[in-house]
């Protein structure tokens, strides 16, 4: 017990007890993410900022989402749809490539303010069947949705709307974005790596943090199994609109203030 303790206590600048929260809030957001198919990351590094060391939030909440999601695919592996994958993560490399070289030079309220506008219009702006899949658009939100990722943090929701035009059945949808976002993240990691950032003194919150979400994500993935689809694509839209208003109020804030 003393052992576990100490672990606890060896992450820089954070206290044994937002290590416990973190844990559970990694628990609570997978489970969101499983069920839903998004909204979990958005929550989670909106909790994240107000406990971490402020350079340390978007590197570490990328760990933490891509094992999230990579468990999420692999466990709804038969579900995913591959065939626009390669150009997303094309887009991906491209998009996290540009942003990692000028990730302090745009005001992260301009990019929150432009992701939340951008959410609402593909809700009611024109119909899912409106968006025409292809390797250019796919391409495309690779490289603006992981290029926004190096800013924010969680920018599922801007994918969300894609994929959810390619696919027709909710476990699709889920599995399908969680593959998705696993390279994203993924990409994201090894960039944050390159721009030196050092991992290894949250390695005790990391692996905490991500053993916590893969239980989430089994809790998540049997409320989804058991939901009608009706239900789902309500509450996926819901979350959408939630966290897109979310995004533009809090560009207003830091923007006039």
């Amino acid at each position: 017990m003393t052992d576990i303790y100490e672990i606890i206590g060896s992450v820089p600048q954070l206290s044994r007890g937002a290590f416990i929260t973190l844990c559970l809030v990694s628990f609570f957001t997978s489970l969101i993410s499983a069920t839903f198919g998004l909204g979990g990351g958005v929550m989670l590094v909106t909790i994240m900022a107000s406990l971490l060391n402020p350079l340390a939030v978007i590197p570490i909440h990328a760990v933490i989402q891509m094992n999230s999601n990579l468990f999420r695919a692999i466990m709804m592996w038969s579900h995913i749809k591959f065939i626009w994958m390669l150009p997303f993560v094309i887009g991906t490399v491209a998009g996290v490539s540009i942003g990692g070289q000028i990730v302090f030079a745009i005001p992260k309220y301009l990019l929150q303010g432009i992701i939340g506008f951008f959410i609402l219009y593909s809700l009611w702006g024109f119909s899912s069947k409106a968006i025409k899949p292809s390797w250019l658009n796919f391409i495309g939100i690779g490289v603006i949705s992981s290029f926004a990722t190096m800013f924010v943090g969680g920018t599922g929701s801007l994918v969300a709307p894609f994929i959810k035009a390619t696919t027709d059945e909710r476990r699709m949808t889920v599995a399908t974005h969680a593959a998705f976002m696993s390279w994203q993240h993924g990409v994201k990691i090894l960039t944050f790596g390159l721009l030196g950032f050092t991992f290894s003194p949250y390695f005790p919150l990391i692996i905490g943090m991500v053993l916590f979400g893969i239980i989430g994500t089994w809790w998540g993935k049997s409320i989804l199994t058991g939901m009608r689809e009706r239900v789902f694509v309500l509450a996926f839209n819901a979350v959408l609109i939630l966290l897109a208003t979310r995004l533009i109020y809090q560009a207003v804030r830091l923007g006039l203030f």
